[in-house]
């Protein structure tokens, strides 16, 4: 196994396998990996654990957002698309893909972010829920997210000053899943 760390214009040949798998992995899981999904993972940098031969057996995407809380911006890494190839699961590839999503993390960013609905596996790499309400800022102004409200979760950085984690959150808005 090999990983690889290439920015979305770099993916070259790797794109189509690399979205195949994604794909996968989500009918694996009874959902749909859609063109809002590719597209909210893409422009920034994509962490593509591969085997010997070339295949793609586990992901994810870092893209650059912005993030507000307690008046204050953050230069935020969020992570986008993490997936494991349905025959290489359970093995812990998404967790080598993890820790260095952490390391890419440090060196870069403010703060780590992150929509899930698993909690407990994004835990053991230092990942910690966000308590207060989440939001998103528009053209209209900032509106609630309450449907991603104990879903979004922080990871902190060598850069990250104190955080109120029961403070509201807001995310800068974007098509598709704002979170």
């Amino acid at each position: 196994m090999r990983l690889v760390a290439l920015r979305t214009d770099e993916l070259g040949t790797r794109g189509a396998p690399l979205r195949a798998m994604l794909v996968a992995a989500w009918a694996d899981k009874h959902d749909v990996f859609s063109e809002t999904d590719w597209v909210s993972a893409t422009g920034g940098t994509h962490l593509i654990l591969e085997d010997d031969h070339g295949m793609v057996v586990s992901h994810a995407s870092i893209v650059d957002r912005v993030l507000e809380t307690g008046g204050r911006s953050f230069a935020t890494g969020y992570v986008e698309a993490v997936a494991t190839a349905p025959a290489f699961g359970q093995q812990g590839h998404a967790s080598t893909v993890m820790r260095a999503v952490g390391e890419l993390l440090d060196e870069r960013y403010q703060l780590g972010a992150l929509d899930t609905g698993y909690l407990d596996f994004y835990a053991r790499f230092g990942w910690v829920p966000w308590e207060g309400p989440t939001m998103v800022r528009t053209e209209r102004g900032v509106i609630g997210t309450p449907e991603e409200d104990g879903a979004v979760m922080v990871r902190r950085t060598p850069r990250t000053p104190d955080l109120d984690l029961t403070a509201p959150i807001s995310c800068d808005w974007r098509p598709g899943d704002v979170w």
